[in-house]
């Protein structure tokens, strides 16, 4: 006779209590704080600076009504697919026959493809959509750091902070694909942290543990940020790294969570009941997404290498086991491998080599920005003057990186403050896997992904700094703050000052003001910036 102590997931009456589960520190995991007017008035406030930020020259500069920079590759193949779409849902291809092969996938440009379509093939049309994607970067970076730390006003400094860097400015400004990418990540970031708290809470509640722990149910956070994991990797292959790293954080939270609430064999029940929907989620349903965002080379008969299994471009390959998959299939897989091919050739002992190549342990600091735009030796009252623009990280937040991720790594293991896994791990997933490649040719524009990341660990850390100091007792500073500040307080609030005075003092290298050459030189103070 089946008893209740046979039933899975029920302790028998006669098992010993388990021992109950340490209550975490208000400091590790915040309690949630419900959202307020003064999140919504924080958050417009926020939006509202980035979309004018970014607002600001828009449609400038070009190359005579041209794109600039690598603008020149995504925006024509953009304006093919607005002039070869189908229909709405399926929408066009690219070739851009002037470039060769096309070696990133669909969604980037099809975001672009929106902006062209409304706007034309002008400044306007190419730019709209990355302004508008990169306002919505900052926006996510505030939500981000609301999620993690549940304080509105650490937020509003995150995304203050956000409003002011010369990367995430400048990668809005132009019509590029790193924005789309950086936009997917972050909020699959905040979904993630979104899941990890809702589990945390659903693991509190459980009453009963069993030998493997409680299920979870469909978890519709995770599930979301695998759409985001498939959006980024739709753009860009490097959103493989992101979908990588953030299923590892998943399972691994998953397990410490049932060892930490007492299951018996939490490495058990973590296999069986939650690395399968993990895999599900962030794995197989950004597969269908990436594959869903190729929906019109595979509809239309004049794709890139569309037909390269029936035209015998397959069988002279280095790959002709292709042949043996169906036809579509075997074309689908032959570009990809194309295109790998390609990416695997840029490397600086082949002989590939660009003036503003760099590697991943200057993006720390910023060392090697890049230059978009220039125009030299323009002839202003008795002196020259200059127009360029630089992807330039404002100095005061890049040159934290360091010290910032040093910091989360020691509250993390010290204080088991998990407020930084999320984006500590992010970052990771956004520069590890580049040093592996060290020796392929790489861009400060790789990096942009990694400062939404940073800035919410200078915001968390400059919470904990302004809880330190005694009360400052100059009254004129009582007298402009209003109300009693601690020096804590006041670090945080010089150092604010500091970031939108360097966001101003570099502006012209941001925006493509016009300066003399005097106020350029003196603005590049490192050898490598220029």
């Amino acid at each position: 006779m089946r008893t209740k102590g046979n039933i899975p997931g029920v302790r028998p009456a006669t098992a010993p209590a388990p021992k109950p589960a340490r209550a975490l520190a208000p400091t590790r995991i915040p309690a949630t704080a419900p959202w307020t007017r003064r999140d919504t008035a924080s958050l417009a406030i926020i939006a509202a600076l980035a979309l004018f930020t970014r607002a600001i020259g828009l449609t400038q500069p070009t190359a005579g009504g041209t794109p600039v920079f690598d603008e020149k590759h995504y925006v024509p193949q953009a304006w093919d697919m607005v002039r070869s779409h189908i229909n709405p849902i399926l929408g066009g291809i690219e070739s851009n026959p002037g470039y060769g092969l096309v070696v990133h996938p669909p969604l980037g440009k099809q975001l672009l493809a929106i902006g062209e379509a409304l706007f034309g093939y002008t400044p306007l049309g190419w730019r709209v959509m990355p302004a508008l994607c990169g306002a919505g970067v900052v926006v996510f970076t505030w939500l981000l750091c609301r999620r993690l730390t549940q304080s509105t006003t650490l937020a509003f400094l995150a995304g203050l902070i956000a409003v002011f860097d010369g990367v995430l400015l400048v990668s809005s400004k132009f019509g590029m694909l790193d924005i789309f990418q950086v936009l997917f990540v972050v909020a699959a970031a905040w979904t993630l942290a979104g899941d990890m708290r809702e589990v945390h809470q659903r693991m509190r509640r459980a009453a009963i543990t069993g030998e493997l722990g409680p299920r979870q149910g469909f978890r519709w956070w995770r599930f979301a940020t695998g759409v985001l994991l498939g959006l980024a990797l739709s753009v860009k292959w490097s959103g493989l790294y992101y979908i990588a790293f953030f299923g590892l954080l998943s399972s691994f939270w998953d397990l410490w969570l049932r060892r930490r609430y007492g299951a018996r064999r939490p490495v058990v029940g973590t296999l069986l009941r939650d690395v399968p929907s993990a895999l599900a989620s962030l794995v197989a349903v950004p597969a269908l997404i990436y594959v869903w965002s190729w929906r019109a080379w595979f509809a239309s008969e004049t794709s890139v290498y569309r037909h390269a299994a029936t035209d015998g471009t397959i069988a002279g390959s280095d790959w002709p086991w292709l042949g043996a998959l169906p036809d579509t299939v075997a074309s689908w897989l032959y570009y990809h491998l194309s295109v790998a091919e390609f990416h695997a050739s840029l490397t600086s002992s082949s002989g590939h080599s660009h003036p503003w190549d760099s590697k991943p342990w200057a993006w720390l600091a910023g060392a090697r920005p890049i230059l978009y735009y220039s125009a030299t030796d323009i002839e202003c009252g008795q002196r020259t003057c200059r127009e360029m623009i630089f992807l330039f990280g404002t100095p005061a937040i890049w040159w934290l990186t360091v010290p910032v991720l040093l910091w989360a790594g020691w509250v993390w293991l010290t204080r088991r403050d998990f407020r930084v896994i999320v984006p500590v791990i992010a970052f990771g997933a956004g520069f590890l896997p580049w040093l592996a490649a060290f020796d392929r040719q790489m861009y400060f524009f790789y990096a942009t992904a990694l400062v939404p990341f940073s800035i919410v660990l200078i915001a968390t850390a400059l919470g904990s700094l302004a809880s330190l100091g005694a009360p400052v007792r100059s009254p004129l500073v009582r007298r402009v703050a209003g109300y009693p500040i601690t020096s804590g307080q006041l670090a945080v609030i010089g150092y604010l000052a500091l970031v939108i005075a360097m966001f101003v003092y570099f502006g012209p290298i941001l925006y493509g003001v016009r300066i003399p050459d005097s106020y350029y030189n003196s603005i590049m103070w490192l050898p490598s910036w220029r």
